[in-house]
């Protein structure tokens, strides 16, 4: 994992920004409209998707395993104006102390066994009716689609994502397109469309309930 995470380290300190200062569109579209809360964003990366939520009224704890990641991060934040708690941790070692309404994991691509555990970590992390949002590379996009790990093991579909949030109730599972035209970060492969698993499942409210 620290050869890993030395990888990362290196990546994001050979440019500005590896990712567009922008946020998810998909992270957009499914929380535009929600009411404003405690969140928690899993390999947050450079945080411009924690930042954004931040933007938008969120109080935020950004967690990712990059020291370099989450620098850059702070520093975007401080020139935005915007207060995020950061966390420099591994998502698969991470157990928050708090739950949240919203707990975002996107483009966080794992073997199984590694997988198994963060998905623990941040089912726990969810308060009862918040939500959890997962978005990422889908399986299908390896034959089917552009960017993105070329190892099926590290993909998920929206499937075997459901199947890991037993008790939860799911609003979305499906494969989506993402139109990719020079997007940040996916080098040569940067035209096409991309195939992404995204799942959205929200945490019964059982004291709400007769």
């Amino acid at each position: 994992m620290n050869t890993h995470r030395n990888r990362w380290n290196q990546r994001y300190a050979e440019k500005e920004l590896v990712w567009s200062a922008e946020p998810n569109r998909f992270l957009e579209r499914e929380v535009t409209g929600l009411e404003q809360g405690t969140a928690l964003d899993l390999a947050c990366g450079e945080g411009r998707n924690a930042i954004w939520l931040a933007e938008q009224g969120w109080e935020v704890t950004g967690v990712d395993f990059s020291d370099v990641g989450i620098e850059k991060g702070r520093a975007i934040a401080k020139r935005r104006n915007v207060d995020l708690e950061w966390v420099v941790a591994d998502a698969t070692e991470y157990e928050p102390r708090q739950t949240f309404d919203l707990v975002t994991i996107l483009y966080l691509h794992t073997g199984a066994e590694e997988r198994e555990r963060w998905m623990s970590h941040a089912r726990s992390a969810v308060s009862p009716g918040g939500l959890i949002l997962y978005i990422g590379h889908d399986r299908s996009n390896i034959e089917h689609g552009v960017g993105g790990p070329q190892h099926p093991e590290l993909l998920p579909t929206p499937e075997d994502l459901v199947n890991m949030l037993p008790g939860f109730e799911i609003e979305r599972a499906e494969v989506i397109e993402r139109h990719v035209e020079g997007e940040p970060g996916h080098g040569a492969q940067g035209n096409g469309i991309a195939l992404d698993a995204l799942v959205r499942a929200r945490k019964p409210d059982r004291s709400r309930r007769g």
